[in-house]
């Protein structure tokens, strides 16, 4: 029998496909407030290139978004991207469910369950931008086209 790589769903697909990244953990509690703020200051980058992945539920159907940490997710922007008419975030059971991570490290990588993606259009600007690896404590910086076609994403004006 096969031995599985080592790693999350994420961290696999990435090295199966190839794509330059590097991890980087951090130790910053889930529950803390200001938790993006808090983890891009233990990694030393900049708040704006730090990204949180967050499901909403589109007219009944679970979307992916992926925005900064310094803003919010504009959950009437979100749905028009992915060509529904309301939003709202979806039950956290659904999410972990359906991404088969847990909060506080949801990656927009090797869901569980693939689902439409739309990042905010602010990661194109940069070379760099920072997600979730796929567990609490583990960030992956990746050149957002890289993620952008690994997730199949739409990019949109979606953070408020």
């Amino acid at each position: 029998m096969p031995k599985r790589a080592a790693g999350t769903p994420a961290t696999v697909l990435l090295a199966a496909e190839r794509v330059p990244h590097t991890l980087h953990p951090y130790e910053v509690s889930p529950d803390a407030p200001n938790y993006g703020a808090l983890v891009a200051a233990a990694l030393g980058v900049a708040p704006e290139r730090l990204f949180k992945t967050l499901v909403a539920d589109v007219d009944g159907q679970l979307v992916v978004g992926v925005v900064p940490v310094t803003g919010d997710l504009d959950l009437k922007a979100l749905a028009h991207a992915a060509g529904g008419k309301r939003a709202a975030l979806a039950d956290r059971a659904a999410a972990e469910r359906s991404s088969g991570y847990v909060r506080g490290g949801i990656s927009p990588l090797g869901q569980r369950k693939r689902l439409p993606t739309v990042i905010d259009g602010s990661a194109v600007g940069l070379d760099l931008m920072y997600v979730s690896a796929g567990r609490r404590g583990l960030q992956v910086s990746l050149a957002p086209a890289d993620l952008i076609r690994l997730t199949s994403a739409t990019v949109s004006e979606i953070r408020t």
